[in-house]
């Protein structure tokens, strides 16, 4: 279409073509689309192999229905006693949750942020170091794992039945149940036979130096040993104190008092 007289004057005097403008430089929309496909497939083909490995694995792990059971079962190989609420001091409970898992009753059996962390953690060591685990995947590795299992797929495993296992217990019974269960070195199995072992005397007997003891020592049982490694259990004991004061369960002359107690 022929551009008016005025319009064609204008451009000609300004030296422009009076064709009109080209639009600017960009992408298609056939183009965008392929693109965004291009993204989104690849991410669409992780999250169905995630789902269906995280599917295939709630399947073929044990079920947890049968939890007490596997407690019970446990309690007659290491000849122990299951504890029960009200046979768990209210200081054990305390200082095993500030020192091993402080999300204890926040988190759904899995600490996401501590996964994450081990995860950054190993991949920047190449290694298999950290495994950012609960109370309730430690419950979960003494009772279908034989213990830990430090590997890619033990911790998937782990993750699987802890969440399976906070789906049938409550907290109060996860945290009885680990007590029961957890190795706490010179052969014993369990807080009660721990208390017997080190203390000679029944777990509700236990004054706070001594139970903020043995809540240090499922970190590594056999090194903290009181009876051999007097010093490093005393080292641990006040961690496991000091975290106590921090989340508020003791006062500091608390836990001055119960760090001036000797270690037997």
């Amino acid at each position: 279409m022929a551009l008016p007289v005025g319009l064609y004057k204008r451009y000609r005097s300004s030296g422009r073509s009076p064709r009109t403008e080209s639009p600017p430089l960009g992408r298609e929309p056939g183009q965008a689309l392929g693109a965004t496909v291009a993204l989104v497939r690849p991410l669409a083909v992780i999250a169905l192999a995630v789902t269906c490995l995280w599917a295939g694995t709630w399947i073929a792990t044990p079920t947890t229905l049968g939890i007490r059971a596997g407690v019970s079962r446990l309690d007659r190989l290491h000849h122990t006693r299951p504890l029960t609420p009200d046979q768990v001091p209210q200081y054990l409970g305390e200082a095993v949750i500030a020192v091993e898992d402080q999300n204890f009753y926040q988190d759904h059996g899995i600490n996401v942020q501590g996964l994450a962390r081990a995860a950054l953690y190993d991949l920047a060591h190449h290694c298999t170091c950290q495994g950012g685990s609960t109370l309730t995947e430690q419950l979960a590795e003494d009772l279908y794992l034989n213990g830990s299992d430090s590997s890619i797929w033990g911790r998937w495993v782990d993750i699987i039945l802890a969440l399976k296992i906070t789906d049938h217990l409550t907290k109060p019974q996860i945290l009885d149940a680990y007590l029961s269960q957890v190795y706490l070195g010179d052969g014993a199995v369990g807080a009660a036979q721990a208390s017997r072992s080190y203390f000679h005397q029944p777990l509700g007997k236990d004054n706070l130096a001594q139970l903020a003891l043995l809540a240090g020592l499922p970190q590594a049982p056999t090194l903290l040993d009181p009876f051999t490694n007097p010093e490093g259990a005393r080292e641990r004991r006040a961690e496991v104190l000091s975290a106590m004061v921090g989340l508020h369960y003791i006062s500091r002359q608390q836990a001055r008092q119960a760090n001036a107690q000797p270690v037997p």
